[in-house]
């Protein structure tokens, strides 16, 4: 019976400390959006403020934007300056470029819009408040807010459903009948109230057909709505329901009154009518809302709780991390306050831990809707114009919510992106025919539900060095090669990445013309967001194939080359390819030893510009790499100390992401703990650079959740990289993380990876294959593999690299010799 007891204790206090290790909590509620704590089902959203006398829950859903499906021909012009553009660039009028350039622009794209709030009134006057506490847990993702007044304990417990599609709030009282308490509903957009039969509470409106960016001035009317009945906006629909066993529970279109309760369940159901990206909104709100709603209503807490957590764990639970185990637990330290030391120098490994984890949560969380992938925000929004719209941004932000999809283990989530390019190479045939007279789709440096792919910036506003980027098509189906070289579905990647990469890859071969040397080159062509010095100390923008334009143009050429020869198809497009990829422009490397950005070795006017934009070769791509050319990697280490170590969240996260790619993991992990500067929301000067906000969100600033993601991204390339046709372990492990341990991270070539290491060495790691094969793993020291046959050990630069057979489904074990 004792030792029954102890092992009881010991499960108790091992697990609760798991489970606290991965909690977001505080000591006193929410003073602003950044201090709320994030819940969603990758549809609907929540920001919940944990207020004592009035609760707040801020409202989204994916599918609630401005606008609606894209016209076509938005500027029947716009090709007729292609030649004259071209030809200023060859004859290096750089301003004429410029200026010709603004008359190719189109529309600026839609924005994310926020659904509404929902406020709990429940008021305690001037009453005495003890033992309040707030938190998020994000291994079952369900937050919570507590306290006592008058000696009754209050509790609040909330989770977005995805299996019910509802929010459900738990409010109970540890005294019976103590619950009084109004809930109302509000939105910023144009709406009304109603109160549907079974005493459902609704909030039902629309969208407007245009929100302008933030960032547009000087509009007499930012945001219109529309008059007619025909695509005349989003039309949206919340549902709210209150239930009890023992309350008294009153609804009117003021809203819904609880009083004498001792539990009381909130159910809210939200729907829109979004149909596609190419068809009017119509679809009926309301009664999506309340089928969901109705169904929900017949089920207890336990039962949708028991739901919640099987779906949402099935996902989160397939990664396991700690970092240096020895290290004193500062888990009962509030996070805000953890930040705040974090930010002063102190260790906090549980911290770097959780925030990887974090990252995860929110991708689970924002990242589940067919064709909507998680925005610039991921879906939480409380702003009528939000920061650069709430957009899809495709020259880095877009692609950042996803590197970590496939390594960290949620290749689910990545699927959202994939309907979004589908939908892309729709719309982006028609701009990539009116626009440019070419073939095959392109889409431009925005993007939104609707699948926008014109360049943006009004017709003629817009800086062309955002505005008119053309690469956004062929850097994203990046993405649809990458899921295929994690998963091996071959399935996959005949019936949606092949087709879709060379509908890219037609464009890019119009787009390509010879320059005077014969090489082929892009014209116009820009590395966003940055400037270049010619002449006379003038500023110019529009050049002749930088070194992005070509880093990403000789990716998807080698991504579909490599596709033809594996489905065994398209001989003679593949042979163009090959021809064509040979007479791209090289690779240049600059007077300061550094990667050209440029087709010429220009200054900047910025050099610590936060794009490192021509780094795209050695990530996200694997075209430059210390192992295979290292003229070229030291060239990219130099343009990175030339650029410095400050920049926005999301530069800062890109840049770890790079120093892992050159096996620098202590310079990775000095620019990791560079993301945790504690930010407040009223600093919104990302000049300064970025860091985090108290609820962890990535502060930009303000908030843009791709600094989560890139951040989440950067620790896995720290501890495991397979892009050179092999495993490597711990290729950048920093000197910080002395002892630690990583399970379900996943390698290229389909295999699950564990990895236990200790005093700075690898432990041992294990590996399970998805395929049978010839697995082949990097490491410092040769290893010993149990269940296989070895092929061969090879001693190269880095190390060893040991080869063996895999047989699918089967697990090995491997360890230091």
């Amino acid at each position: 019976m004792y030792k029954f007891f102890l092992l009881s204790l010991f499960l108790f206090v091992f697990i609760g400390n798991q489970t606290f290790a991965q909690k977001l909590w505080y000591t006193k509620p929410s003073a602003q959006w950044t201090e709320a704590l994030p819940i969603g089902n990758g549809r609907i959203g929540a920001m919940v403020f944990g207020g004592v006398n009035e609760e707040l829950l801020q409202l989204n859903e994916a599918t609630l934007w401005s606008g609606g499906p894209v016209k076509e021909n938005v500027n029947p012009t716009a090709s007729t300056y292609l030649p004259q553009v071209r030809k200023a660039l060859f004859n290096e009028d750089y301003a004429s470029a410029r200026k010709l350039a603004q008359k190719m622009q189109g529309v600026y794209s839609e924005s994310y819009m926020p659904l509404g709030d929902l406020k709990i009134k429940q008021n305690f006057g001037n009453d005495q408040v003890s033992g309040y506490k707030r938190d998020l847990d994000i291994q079952r993702a369900v937050a919570t807010t507590s306290f006592t007044v008058n000696g009754v304990t209050y509790k609040r417990e909330v989770f977005s459903s995805a299996p019910d599609q509802v929010i459900v709030m738990k409010i109970s009282a540890s005294k019976p009948k103590m619950l009084n308490f109004f809930i109302g509903t509000s939105s910023q957009l144009r709406s009304g109230k109603n109160v549907l039969a079974g005493n459902i509470l609704s909030l039902s409106g629309r969208a407007p057909i245009h929100v302008d960016p933030n960032y547009v001035e000087n509009t007499k009317d930012p945001i219109r709505y529309g008059t007619d009945q025909d695509c005349a906006g989003m039309p949206f629909e919340l549902l709210t329901k209150a239930i009890s066993n023992d309350g008294k529970i009153k609804v009117d279109t003021a809203g819904i009154t609880v009083s004498g309760a001792t539990e009381v369940l909130i159910y809210l159901s939200a729907a829109t009518g979004f149909n596609g990206f190419n068809n009017c909104p119509n679809l009926n709100a309301q009664k999506l809302a309340k089928d969901k709603l109705d169904l929900a209503t017949k089920k207890t807490w336990n039962v949708l709780l028991t739901a919640h957590l099987k779906d949402f764990q099935k996902y989160f639970n397939r990664v396991f991390f700690q970092l240096n185990a020895g290290e004193k637990s500062k888990m009962n330290m509030p996070t805000d306050e953890r930040l705040e030391a974090y930010t002063k120098g102190a260790n906090d490994s549980e911290l770097e831990a959780m925030y990887f984890q974090y990252g995860r949560y929110l991708l689970i969380s924002s990242s589940r809707v067919a064709g909507v992938p998680a925005n610039l925000q991921g879906i939480w929004n409380k702003e009528m114009r939000p920061p650069w719209s709430s957009n899809y941004t495709t020259n880095i932000n877009v692609q950042m919510n996803y590197w970590m999809a496939e390594n960290c283990n949620l290749s689910e989530m990545h699927t959202p992106l994939f309907g979004l390019i589908k939908n892309l190479s729709v719309t982006g045939s028609e701009i990539s025919s009116s626009f440019y007279n070419t073939k095959g789709w392109v889409t431009h440096h925005n993007s939104d539900i609707w699948a926008l792919a014109n360049p943006v910036g009004d017709l003629g506003s817009g800086d062309p060095k955002w505005a008119n980027w053309p690469m956004g098509g062929d850097w994203l189906t990046r993405h649809l090669w990458e899921h295929y070289l994690f998963t091996q579905d071959k399935e996959f990647l005949a019936k949606t990445a092949y087709p879709l990469m060379k509908g890219a890859a037609a464009f890019t071969l119009d787009w390509l013309v010879p320059d005077r040397s014969g090489n082929l080159v892009t014209a116009p062509s820009f590395s966003p967001e940055n400037d270049f010095i010619y002449g006379s100390k003038k500023v110019g923008q529009v050049s002749v194939s930088t070194t992005m334009d070509i880093g990403i143009i000789r990716d998807l050429f080698d991504n579909l080359i490599a596709a033809s020869q594996i489905l065994n198809i398209d001989k003679a497009f593949r042979d163009t390819l090959i021809a064509k990829k040979a007479k791209l422009l090289p690779f240049q490397i600059g007077s300061k030893g550094q990667l050209q950005e440029w087709n010429k070795d220009f200054e900047s006017p910025d050099p610590h510009h936060r794009h490192v934009s021509h780094l795209y070769a050695l990530y996200p791509a694997n075209q430059i790499s210390p192992l295979i050319n290292p003229k070229f990697s030291d060239a990219a280490k130099k343009t990175l100390e030339l650029r410095g170590d400050d920049g926005t969240g999301w530069s800062l996260a890109w840049k770890v992401n790079l120093w892992a790619r050159l096996l620098d993991g202590d310079h990775a992990y000095k620019l990791y703990r560079n993301l945790f500067r504690i930010t407040r929301e009223n600093d919104t000067n990302y000049s300064e650079g970025g860091g985090i906000y108290p609820n962890m969100f990535d502060a930009h600033p303000p908030f843009q959740i791709d600094g989560n993601f890139g951040g989440t991204s950067g620790v896995a390339e720290m501890l495991l990289q397979s892009q050179d046709g092999y495993i490597h372990l711990l290729p950048a492990l920093p000197k910080a993380w002395k002892d630690g341990k990583i399970n379900g991270l996943i390698a290229r070539g389909a295999y699950t990876v564990n990895i236990a290491w200790a005093n700075g060495k690898l432990s041992t790691a294990e590996i399970v294959a998805k395929k049978t094969g010839i697995c082949k793993v990097l490491s410092a020291r040769p290893l010993k593999i149990k269940g296989t046959i070895r092929i061969k050990t090879s001693k190269i630069t880095l190390g060893y690299i040991n080869e063996f057979r895999t047989v699918a489904g089967q697990h090995y074990s491997l360890s230091g010799s």
